[in-house]
């Protein structure tokens, strides 16, 4: 148990620029006090506990704004930063080194039973307000970006951005998976595309109809116009 809140207080600060000492983010941390009394609530539920389970549970939520089902599994050096608003349903499952921030859910879809939550692999980072939801399986380093909505598995190394979640990069385990800064936005990028696809166009009709003879408007005061097609008919 000792070794367990070693690591969990080294993963902390190795994820927290802001962690200041052991002591600090022993005491003060509540998305790591969150997942400890996640471990006493899975056991007593593993025994069949489940009042006791679910009670402990409550009462975490109560303390720390962090809401994990008693039956949650949940790998080593799990780190949830800020912690408040997190929810992690009763059948996710979360794998080791993984990292969320606050605000999200990894939640199910509907009334059905069974399976019906996430499955994060290893080195997972979820932004601030993501929402993972219903049975899918997000690969091991995989980075989900803030307030994305994931219904979909997401294959391993990738990034995923926007609503629902789309894979916008494929990247190696050596990126700095916290550098949610750097995450792009394929709503930008299409209409970048398309805004210099008109640019393109409008310069192929400018050539177009500077090659054209000009006609006469009468409605617009006899100004002249480029003509559709041929010479301009003669005047009545």
């Amino acid at each position: 148990m000792l070794k367990r809140i070693h690591e969990d207080i080294a993963a902390v600060m190795k994820d927290d620029p802001a962690a200041r000492s052991r002591v600090q983010v022993f005491l003060l941390y509540s998305g790591l006090h969150a997942i400890w009394a996640h471990r006493l609530a899975h056991g007593c539920h593993a025994r069949g506990w489940t009042f006791i389970a679910r009670s402990i549970s409550q009462a975490a939520r109560f303390a720390t704004g962090v809401e994990i089902h008693p039956a949650a599994r949940i790998g080593r050096r799990f780190f949830i930063d800020h912690g408040m608003g997190v929810i992690i349903g009763e059948t996710a499952e979360v794998g080791d080194d993984c990292l969320l921030y606050q605000g999200v859910t990894l939640g199910g879809t509907g009334k059905e039973t069974g399976k019906r939550h996430p499955t994060l692999g290893n080195r997972v980072v979820v932004g601030s307000g993501a929402k993972i939801l219903g049975n899918i399986r997000i690969g091991d380093d995989v980075r989900v970006g803030a307030n994305a909505v994931v219904l979909r598995d997401v294959p391993e190394h990738c990034t995923v951005v926007g609503i629902p979640g789309r894979v916008v990069r494929y990247h190696g385990s050596s990126d700095d998976l916290l550098a949610q800064q750097n995450m792009p936005d394929p709503v930008m990028e299409a209409i970048a595309v398309l805004g210099a696809r008109v640019a393109h166009l409008e310069r192929q009709l400018k050539m177009q109809t500077a090659s054209l003879p000009a006609c006469e408007d009468p409605s617009l005061g006899g100004e002249a116009l480029p003509a559709p097609g041929g010479p301009p008919e003669p005047k009545a």
